[in-house]
């Protein structure tokens, strides 16, 4: 078995359902013209609540510096999930040299060719794209990564640059394998958000935050080329950390207030004020749509402190005295959810589970269930309600 073999069989693809729903709005959008706007600001120190950090902005690369660094480059990005598709796609709009690497005649072939990547010119079979490749830009998902390193370390060679949007192969090496050579520079940029947001604010002339790390700079130039990677692929804003913080904060994050944990507070309130005699549409109502939908967009504007300074006097002082007992009951709750991130307990989790072969209709089992809530049913008739759907 040669290593094309080895390697294509563990590109883990999204559903068709999940990935067209996410990526049909912007995938193969044009480029506007608010898209090329040059922001004013650049590389700086700023107060982060007390601390100082150094950041870097859109501005501080433009398409001739982007082009300066990897103008002898040649970007391959291996996998075509939604991260692959927006980076790729954000890199061809920055002038870049990008060919993407994907099992041939796969769904991710199909929809790459729908996006414009040319087979034989920037659509290559994963090992022909390894080879060609100068920035080996690994973006598949975890599992996969883990799995297919065997056949794409031979690939990883002096000279060459080896990219991660995601700490957790390095990082957790006792679990993935993935160990790269010393002679190479390894590089990450993480977008914080989904591949659809990157691409999507990318399109709108923003970008999105990320952070960048060096887990190995063996040619001095890690870091900037690191940095700028950063807002080849769509950033608006960049801020620096390390490839082991990255994958324990993201980690954290999505199974808590980002994804899991929300989830979990969200039907707790729900389910309460149902057994009280509350209606589904109240329901859902005072839990979900008055948050996402009126509280949360103002909370992102403006900060929490001006949430409660704006509010109803009632409001505020329920909030103001219910907060710390949500800190006190939920705090050991987060305590312990890091501790299984940092200790790998979560990651070996996440390799065992989404390795089986009966990874997909487990997942879409799962999947099912939330949908099934009521709560989330009732959110279909409350979201058909809104303005903008009447």
């Amino acid at each position: 078995m040669n290593r094309i073999q080895r390697i294509a069989p563990y590109i883990r693809q999204f559903s068709s359902i999940s990935r067209r729903s996410a990526m049909a709005q912007v995938s193969r959008s044009k480029l506007p013209v608010s898209a090329s706007r040059t922001q004013v600001r650049g590389v700086k120190t700023l107060d982060f609540g007390g601390t100082k950090e150094v950041v870097y902005e859109r501005s501080d690369y433009p398409k001739e510096k982007l082009k300066q660094i990897f103008g002898k480059d040649t970007m391959a990005i291996i996998g075509y999930g939604t991260q692959g598709m927006a980076q790729s796609l954000n890199m061809r709009d920055n002038g870049l040299n990008v060919i993407v690497g994907v099992r041939k005649d796969g769904q991710s072939w199909k929809d790459a060719q729908k996006d414009g990547w040319v087979p034989g010119k920037t659509l290559f079979p994963i090992e022909e794209a390894l080879e060609k490749g100068t920035v080996i830009m690994n973006l598949l998902s975890d599992a996969g990564q883990r799995d297919a390193w065997p056949g794409m370390a031979p690939y990883i060679k002096k000279g060459k640059t080896l990219y991660f949007s995601h700490g957790f192969g390095i990082i957790f090496s006792d679990q993935t394998g993935i160990v790269p050579p010393k002679d190479v520079d390894v590089i990450l940029a993480a977008p914080k958000g989904s591949g659809a947001t990157v691409r999507s604010l990318f399109l709108e002339g923003r970008g999105i935050n990320s952070s960048v790390a060096v887990y190995q700079d063996a040619t001095g130039q890690a870091k900037e080329r690191a940095l700028a990677l950063g807002v080849a692929i769509g950033s608006g804003y960049i801020y620096e950390t390390t490839f082991k913080k990255e994958v324990l904060s993201d980690l954290t994050g999505e199974r808590g207030v980002l994804m899991g944990g929300i989830q979990g507070m969200f039907k707790a309130q729900y389910d309460v004020l149902r057994s009280k005699g509350h209606s589904p549409s109240e329901a859902f109502n005072e839990t979900v749509e008055e948050a996402t939908q009126s509280l949360y967009p103002l909370v992102a504007k403006n900060g929490m402190d001006w949430m409660f300074a704006v509010c109803s006097t009632t409001a505020r002082r329920g909030a103001l005295d219910w907060a710390p007992e949500f800190y006190k009951a939920t705090k050991p709750v987060f305590e312990a959810l890091y501790e299984s991130v940092e200790n790998g307990t979560e990651t070996r989790r996440s390799l065992a589970e989404n390795s089986r072969p009966d990874y997909r209709e487990r997942l879409e089992a799962e999947l099912k269930e939330i949908a099934d809530q009521e709560m989330w049913r009732a959110g279909k008739t409350v979201r058909g309600l809104r303005p903008e759907n009447l």
